[in-house]
């Protein structure tokens, strides 16, 4: 194993649940860790953001440092907060050698993206560990790190002929000017078809400062995904699928949406109740929350995929931003049910809805429609049949309706079927479907596969 210091704040890894990460290397010393926790099945703190695209922050310093020096760069950026709200982790980095050498320490580079499996990888460099981000990463790595932040570094020189999908960055202190140009050619072939491609100077120079400015203009905005040739929760080496795409970091309040995080069951009647709570995520379009007419604002139900955070849909959906246009309301539940939360399961979901509409006469009833990732697309499939007096219309991405009897919160098609068959001629419901054509968990119809296939049994 390289001779690295490696800082680790937070926990190691949100992307997988289930998996356990190898054991760390006698270098990795924890420092300190995110104020807030996650279970399988979801979090334990409702507020913050989805952990689903959780941040993780590479940090390079300009020397090498030892655990003092690194406690205290790590608590002069003042990145604590943004760890908390946003399940993110951050790590110091030492250079293998004395100083930094581009081969071995990219190796060491390859090595961390590959355990920490971020898709929104943060990058941030000072002085020598700036210049090893301009010159090394910055060329090699681009296409799967997030977003870069280096102050006091020398810019790159870019090959002859040397294309890139470009990253987008911050910059400041000595060099700024030059290093920026440099990013802004290395973006130059992508930002034309790609927004998110932006390249910001900074007269910031103490790394709390330039930490919040970097956060607010640049590493908030995006993260990366990758789901090319494969599913991304199954994780990918470097390399492996090629170029992570830049998508916009779900932000409501630029959409003039005021988020509402509902815990419903904490008391009845003035009396504290221990058992599990119901939770949903309320999304209002900030002039219709008060002043909307009666019985005049559509209602989209959003579910998340299987033990999936509560908060995917509206944060990876892009639902978030369709209500920022059509000024909609979006409502996302947990409707699976984590040790904190209770199970809504299809009953629970209409009570939820008859609680909305009671509380919200804004809400038109007959316009009230569901959409769900994976599980939560065959759920929505589910209440499309089963509560058709509810929703006008339903669909989702990655799931429909598997043959079999199924354990917990999947919906049997068996029953469904029957129901189905009964309400035949005198009900209709809308119904859409997405899937992938590579997707191996929720296969495409094939002529080998449609027998029993989910999406035609939907």
């Amino acid at each position: 194993m390289k001779k690295i210091l490696l800082i680790l704040m937070a926990f190691l890894s949100l992307t997988s649940a289930l998996a356990q990460p190898a054991p760390l290397p006698e270098q990795v010393v924890l420092v300190q860790r995110a104020n807030v926790t996650a279970v399988f099945g979801g979090p334990t703190q409702p507020q913050g953001r989805s952990y689903n695209n959780a941040p993780s922050f590479f940090i390079y310093p300009d020397r090498k440092l030892d655990k003092t020096g690194a406690e205290a760069l790590v608590a002069s950026l003042d990145l604590q907060a943004v760890l908390d709200v946003n399940f993110g982790t951050a790590f110091v980095i030492n250079p293998v050698g004395d100083a930094y050498a581009a081969d071995k320490d990219f190796e060491v580079f390859v090595e961390l993206f590959n355990r920490a499996r971020s898709g929104n990888l943060k990058v941030i460099g000072f002085g020598n560990g700036a210049s090893f981000v301009n010159q090394v990463l910055a060329l090699r790595a681009a296409d799967h790190i997030a977003g870069i932040a280096t102050v006091d570094g020398k810019p790159a020189k870019l090959p002859k002929g040397f294309t890139s999908w470009g990253v987008p960055a911050f910059v400041s202190g000595k060099n700024a000017a030059k290093v920026a140009k440099e990013y802004e050619a290395l973006n130059a072939a992508q930002a034309p078809y790609e927004p998110l491609l932006q390249v910001v100077v900074s007269s910031a120079n103490e790394p709390g400062a330039v930490f919040a400015e970097a956060w607010e203009k640049v590493f908030s905005r995006n993260f990366r995904f990758n789901n090319y040739k494969h599913t991304h929760y199954e994780g990918a080496k470097f390399g492996q699928y090629g170029p992570y795409e830049l998508e916009p970091y779900a932000e409501w309040e630029p959409l003039g949406i005021e988020r509402i995080v509902v815990e419903y069951g904490a008391s009845y009647r003035g009396r504290d109740l221990n058992g599990p709570k119901y939770l949903w995520y309320e999304y209002w379009p900030k002039e219709l929350k008060e002043g909307a007419p009666a019985h005049s604002v559509p209602v989209v139900v959003l579910l998340h995929g299987n033990t999936n955070d509560p908060r995917t849909q509206a944060e990876t959906s892009g639902f978030l931003q369709v209500a920022g246009e059509e000024r909609i309301f979006l409502v996302e539940m947990e409707w699976q049910g984590t040790p904190n939360y209770q199970a809504m399961g299809h009953d629970g979901i209409e009570s939820v809805l008859a609680i909305l509409f009671e509380k919200y006469p804004q809400l038109d009833p007959s316009r009230v429609y569901a959409h769900g990732l994976s599980a939560g697309s065959m759920t929505a499939t589910a209440l499309g049949i089963k509560k058709s007096h509810l929703f006008a219309a339903v669909g989702g991405n990655s799931g429909a309706l598997f043959t079999g009897h199924w354990i917990g919160p999947f919906p049997t098609f068996e029953t469904i079927w029957a129901e189905a068959t009964q309400k035949r001629g005198c009900v209709e419901t809308a119904y859409i479907s997405v899937f992938g054509t590579m997707d191996t968990t929720v296969p495409y119809m094939t002529p080998d596969n449609w027998r029993g296939n989910s999406y035609l049994n939907a």
